[in-house]
């Protein structure tokens, strides 16, 4: 099983490169034949999203949708996937950053939480608290 970088992941939700979008739907198809799983840190999830927001200008309902779709590939195989889907039901309902809510989930789903934090917005997420208030 081979772990995937974001620009791979970019390359198949936004088609901005024809020979490398062609040689990811190739390693997909390749993956789909051999029943073969790819896997996706979080740590590209939370860049993908950052990239997607930053430098391809998706919207928040874009980014979910986008995300979602990845959620349910079955060549794909996610690091902390409980984590992810936390964080993304929490970033579709409040205020705080993907971010934010990623660093929560993983907290949360690890056993770890309360998450500790001064930042106001992502303290209105479950399990987390504002530090000092």
């Amino acid at each position: 099983m081979a772990g995937l970088d974001t620009n791979v992941l970019v390359r198949w939700l936004v088609d901005d490169d024809a020979r490398q979008s062609r040689q990811v739907d190739a390693l997909f198809k390749s993956a789909a034949s051999r029943q073969a799983l790819l896997f996706v840190p979080a740590t590209v999830v939370l860049e993908l999203e950052w990239v997607l927001r930053s430098r391809y200008a998706f919207e928040k309902a874009d980014i979910l949708l986008a995300m979602n779709a990845l959620l349910e590939t079955r060549e794909l195989e996610f690091q902390a996937e409980p984590a992810i889907e936390r964080a993304l039901h929490s970033y579709r309902l409040g205020p705080a950053d993907f971010a934010d809510c990623l660093h929560a989930g993983l907290c949360a789903v690890d056993g770890r939480a309360p998450m500790l934090t001064f930042d106001g917005k992502a303290a209105r997420l479950d399990n987390v608290e504002l530090l000092g208030a």
